[in-house]
């Protein structure tokens, strides 16, 4: 029960995600179309190899149906996690397919959007749908709902088969832009920065824009140490400019003691 209950909370969760999938699946035949045609015609080989890349090839983290299912960790998977990954993607295709996008949507807060769930929604009620059909036309024995059951039954088969590989196609591109495929990630380390040394005169402009467009370009530092040479210029201060502050300090003492004085008495 405590476990139905995490899997309905991490259900609830997903729906909070930010992140997008790198190609919704409308785009996916037109982003990698000989990719989507290999999961269309071998759809558990494409599983069983992105449920192994998704894990970072690291098998020894792998539990049946990525821990989203009642038998996840009953299996023995620890012991013989490829053959159990085989089995897995085989007899449980749909849920191989599945747990591998539940596996990527929480470790990048992925949602998935309006339109993706509208795709995956018929696939389901079409099954559905098909199911019903099947189980009327037995019921009756009309030779003409029997018919029509087994092409609703091929057309279910054939929208489900469409839609896993473009899901499928959509976990590549994925996982492409996780590994660098697309570009510098957006999490990159930022490239390397010199530091100035004793023997330059001034650090180099790294990292900062130039002098915008119309201004003269900035005068480099003086080498020379400070003040520079030259400093103070000829002729200053003024002839007369001591004796002047002088004779102001004067005054202002003098004032200042008749003021005492007069506070005195």
């Amino acid at each position: 029960m405590a476990a139905s209950q995490e899997h309905l909370d991490k259900m609830q969760l997903r729906q909070n995600y930010r992140n997008l999938w790198h190609t919704n699946l409308m785009n996916t035949i037109t982003a990698d179309t000989p990719y989507c045609c290999f999961s269309l015609f071998c759809g558990p080989c494409v599983s069983y190899l992105l449920r192994k890349r998704a894990l970072y090839n690291d098998m020894s983290r792998y539990t049946c149906c990525a821990g989203y299912m009642p038998c996840s960790g009953r299996c023995g998977e620890s012991k013989c996690p490829e053959l159990c990954l085989c089995t897995e993607v085989f007899l449980c295709f749909g849920n191989s397919v599945a747990s591998t996008r539940f596996l990527l949507q929480d470790e990048f807060n992925i949602q998935t959007t309006k339109c993706d769930n509208c795709i995956i929604g018929f696939m389901f009620c079409l099954q559905q749908l098909a199911c019903i059909f099947s189980i009327v036309a037995c019921l009756v024995g009309s030779e003409e709902l029997s018919e029509a059951s087994q092409l609703l039954n091929c057309l279910a088969d054939l929208v489900y088969c469409t839609v896993c590989a473009c899901m499928q196609t959509q976990h590549k591109v994925e996982m492409d832009k996780r590994d660098g495929k697309f570009g510098p990630q957006p999490m990159a380390v930022p490239p390397m920065q010199n530091m100035s040394r004793i023997d330059q005169p001034y650090p180099p402009n790294v990292g900062y824009g130039q002098q915008p467009y119309g201004y003269p370009p900035a005068p480099p530092p003086q080498a020379g140490g400070y003040p520079p040479a030259g400093y103070p210029p000829p002729g200053y201060p003024a002839p007369g400019y001591q004796r002047k502050i002088l004779h102001c300090r004067q005054r202002i003492s003098r004032l200042q003691r008749i003021s005492s004085t007069i506070l005195t008495y």
